[in-house]
């Protein structure tokens, strides 16, 4: 792993008046798979969309390839998104577009690709997540765990060097979950794609993470950083070993 590719510094986060989070200070390195954990309500989602430049910090920074989001005009934004993947909880896919034309969405969109050119492209992402021959097939023909890869496939369409999953193995079975874990894991290793994963799930987290943070709802903040195993073993802080212990639960 290389150097820092986002740093979130001295971030605070909310909602009106409503303080979410409050002087979050932590960085994710290049070629990592780093976790946002923590339990509901602390600001995983919330945080997530500051470092995609959906909001901007009421105070500190968050760099992202050395772009501030915090100071950076609407179009440097802009292109620095092309440069990012999102996989959404749900999937978010078209309801009235096929697979193929779902995954080849932000290739129309954001790129003068010829169409024959596009539908390769289509091709051999939809076949990196194996749903091959499934180009024509409506979301609602697909399940969960076909729906959750093709979103995949479309995040990575535009080969980012950063992709964010936001519970990715929300609502899915543990074989179907397994499969996602290897198929983000051989991503991370084949193409050295960054990724930032908001989860509470643990066997996620001690397959494939490298490095996380846990949030607290009431210390509106960070209260553990580190490699996964190191935290389960070592944590003093009744918070985290009652995350490690009882499936991804704070107190």
């Amino acid at each position: 792993m290389a150097g820092t590719i986002i740093a979130v510094e001295n971030l605070t986060a909310a909602y009106g008046d409503n303080v979410i989070l409050k002087d979050v200070t932590f960085s994710v390195r290049e070629g990592e798979i780093f976790a946002i954990v923590g339990g509901s309500g602390c600001g995983k989602s919330t945080l997530l969309k500051y470092m995609i430049g959906l909001y901007r910090p009421e105070r500190g920074r968050v760099l992202v390839n050395e772009t501030d989001f915090s100071s950076a005009d609407e179009d440097e934004i802009n292109r620095e998104r092309l440069r990012l993947g999102v996989l959404f909880q749900s999937g978010a896919l078209i309801g009235s577009m096929t697979l193929g034309e779902n995954v080849a969405l932000p290739l129309r969109e954001h790129t003068s690709l010829p169409p024959s050119l596009i539908d390769r492209i289509v091709k051999m992402k939809l076949g990196m997540v194996n749903l091959s021959g499934y180009e024509n097939h409506l979301p609602a023909e697909l399940s969960g765990g076909m729906k959750k890869r093709a979103g995949l496939a479309r995040a990575m369409v535009m080969d980012p060097k950063i992709l964010f999953c936001d519970e990715p193995s929300a609502g899915l079975d543990p074989v179907t979950s397994a499969e996602l874990y290897r198929m983000l894991a051989k991503i991370n290793g084949d193409m050295g794609t960054t990724m930032i994963i908001v989860t509470h799930d643990l066997e996620l987290i001690f397959r494939i993470v490298h490095r996380l943070v846990m949030l607290d709802g009431r210390e509106k903040g960070i209260v553990a950083e580190g490699e996964p195993e190191t935290l389960r073993r070592n944590a003093s802080d009744p918070r985290v070993r009652h995350f490690f212990t009882h499936g991804g639960g704070l107190l």
